[in-house]
């Protein structure tokens, strides 16, 4: 095997490369040219930055408000979440700063009726190390990702809106007006990702639909606020009354801080909420009483509502995270599934603009994304109206892309229950190796289980190759792992490689002669 012990000195060396370049991005702010241009610093944002920077590409991520977003409301981070973090760098900190999910507690009449758990649970294993989900409030997960964009040499342009674009074949002018008013400038980029959430500005100017449905009438706010009387060893319940006199409430504590994640029903959308209207609302839904909320540090409301984008792609432009998709929090699914949209765009876009990888291999971000993201919204969706648990689904370790179009599968007679192409590959130790560390970084990994690794490596940029025994969690045979963590092309034996040539044409550029021989 060719990585190892020196895989994070590997890392740290691949980084150094790219960081002064990326610091000269951000050299000029008034002009230049940026590959991509991100809006919004949302968790998608952040992540799609950091994976771009990370792989010595120049993001230029733009932010309309004046500082990060504030509040816990997604605060729930997946098992599947928390690889990406390890990949990304960044796991070891969201374990540092978060915290189990605590049992839940259901009140009635000030009283305490009994302790549940939240979430079915789910031990770790060698092949998924990470349990969940973990409870890090929105907030924490972005300071951690700027944290990471900082280290890569990267930051985030406040205040700054994107009024207007234009496309043509060969990139995006992109018009950026300080938020506060000022005078605009023209930036040109090879491409625009629109992270900029529910009400996305970019989704709008592209006219691109959303179609969904209403989740549930009545207004919900989400608070962060602090109270002096109530514990901090559960998740607090109150259950709607049964005469609809009262809706539900329930009460998070956010861990390593003094603050409860506040989440209540409320018959009509109040459209300047105040402290006092969520002292009030505390009141109402729970026996804590309004001066018992010390401080509200941040709140909004909002209606549930499930929706999904028409498309994700419209030529240069891309759709992610929130801007794609909106969802009823229930699941936990939301911030988890934008991420991931970063996270399968990220090596894409970097194929594209520093490999030579064909056009068309952006086109599978919104073949493997959307369905996936269709599916996300009609599990929350079924969970908020009580028709599903947040079970193993919620955890999202079995989300595959077996039908995508990069998905390739050589070996013949698998049994149902095999790790396919398209699959998740999994982590473990063999021969002194943990796989997710031989994983871990902007490349690919072809992995032989049990069986040689052939003479003749496929031309791929970035490849590492990795040798193992015999492990159950694979089979036998020869894995190409993809740089987000998926199997991309599976084969028996060194005499299937000849097909890898042939797959490498979708996301490099491969000279003729080579797929010719």
């Amino acid at each position: 095997m060719d990585m190892g012990a020196n895989e994070s000195a590997h890392q740290d060396e691949h980084e150094s490369t790219f960081k002064s370049a990326y610091e000269s991005a951000y050299a000029s702010e008034h002009g230049g040219t940026h590959e991509v241009l991100i809006v919004g610093a949302g968790p998608t944002g952040l992540t799609l930055a950091c994976d771009l920077a990370r792989r010595g590409l120049r993001p230029l991520l733009v932010e309309r408000a004046p500082a990060l977003f504030p509040g816990s409301r997604g605060k729930g981070i997946q098992p599947r979440t928390l690889e990406v973090f390890h990949d990304l760098g960044v796991a070891d900190e969201a374990l540092r700063r978060g915290g189990p999910t605590p049992v839940g507690m259901t009140w009635k009449d000030g009283a305490r009726m009994g302790e549940h758990r939240m979430f079915d649970e789910a031990p770790a294993t060698e092949q998924a190390p990470y349990t969940g989900p973990w409870m890090l409030p929105q907030w924490r997960t972005q300071e951690i990702l700027l944290a990471r964009l900082h280290e890569l040499g990267g930051r985030v342009l406040f205040d700054q809106e994107l009024t207007a674009f234009t496309q043509d074949a060969e990139g995006v002018d992109a018009v950026l007006t300080p938020a506060g008013g000022g005078e605009a400038r023209t930036v040109r980029v090879r491409y625009v990702v629109g992270a900029d959430g529910g009400r996305s500005a970019v989704r709008r100017m592209l006219g691109i639909r959303m179609t969904g449905e209403r989740v549930d009438p009545t207004p919900v706010v989400v608070a962060d606020v602090r109270i002096s009387s109530l514990d901090r060893d559960n998740w607090h319940i109150f259950p709607a009354a049964e005469d609809g006199s009262r809706g539900f409430a329930a009460l998070c504590p956010l861990p390593h801080t003094d603050e409860f994640q506040f989440v209540g029903q409320y018959p009509q959308v109040r459209p300047d909420l105040t402290a006092e209207d969520v002292r009030a609302l505390v009141a109402e839904l729970t026996h804590v009483r309004a001066e018992e909320v010390i401080e509200v540090r941040w709140a909004s409301d909002f209606t549930v509502n499930a929706a999904l984008a028409d498309r994700f792609r419209d030529g240069r432009i891309f759709l992610a995270g929130d801007a794609a998709h909106i969802h009823s929090p229930a699941g936990g699914q939301g911030l988890n599934t934008s991420i991931q949209d970063a996270y399968n765009l990220g090596w894409k876009l970097a194929a594209v603009l520093r490999d030579g990888a064909p056009e068309a291999l952006l086109d599978t971000y919104e073949e493997e994304r959307l369905p996936n993201a269709a599916a996300m919204l009609g599990l929350s969706t079924r969970i908020h109206r009580g028709e599903a648990r947040r079970g193993a689904a919620t955890r999202q370790l079995g989300l595959n892309v077996r039908d995508s179009s990069l998905s390739q599968e050589h070996r013949p007679d698998l049994p149902e229950e095999a790790l396919t192409a398209g699959d998740r590959a999994p982590d473990g130790r063999r021969d002194g190796v943990r796989l997710f560390d031989v994983f871990r970084g902007p490349h690919f990994t072809l992995l032989a289980v049990d069986t040689p690794l052939p003479e003749q490596l496929p031309p791929l940029p970035h490849l590492r190759t990795a040798g193992i025994g015999a492990y159950e969690a694979y089979g036998r045979g020869l894995f190409l792992i993809r740089p987000d963590g998926y199997v991309a092309w599976a084969g028996a034996s060194a005499a299937d490689a000849a097909t890898l040539t042939e797959w490498a044409q979708q996301v490099a550029a491969v000279p003729d002669r080579l797929i010719r021989a």
